[in-house]
């Protein structure tokens, strides 16, 4: 288990001795740019999250407003279905007005054609 623990302590000390020579390298290869760069990485960064935000406030609005005009939509639509549903009642008894004085005016015939016989 000592070794083993050696080891690891070897690894660590490798990886750290590995990235502080690569940033040395950059250091020596970009210099002052690598900072300059590093800022407008986060200036576009920066960009880009207040880009998102913007967008996601836009998308929470049409939805808001999509909702609200599917809920419109719906309640016009049972509007205009109730008064079809009343239109129709109101034809179907004029229908059955008329048809109720076809009989009525039938049995009338009917007695007026026995009076007349007797």
């Amino acid at each position: 288990m000592g070794k083993e623990k050696i080891d690891q302590q070897d690894v660590k000390l490798n990886t750290v001795d590995s990235s502080s020579k690569i940033d040395a390298i950059k250091q020596l290869i970009f210099g002052e740019n690598m900072q300059a760069y590093e800022s407008e990485f986060e200036t576009l960064k920066q960009d880009i999250l207040n880009k998102k935000e913007a967008l996601e406030n836009l998308i929470d609005e049409v939805k808001t407003e999509l909702l609200q005009n599917i809920d419109n939509l719906s309640t016009d639509i049972n509007i205009r279905i109730t008064e079809l549903e009343a239109s129709l009642q109101e034809k179907t008894e004029d229908l059955d007005d008329k048809k109720l004085d076809r009989r009525l005016l039938g049995e009338l015939f009917t007695k007026l054609g026995e009076k007349i016989s007797q």
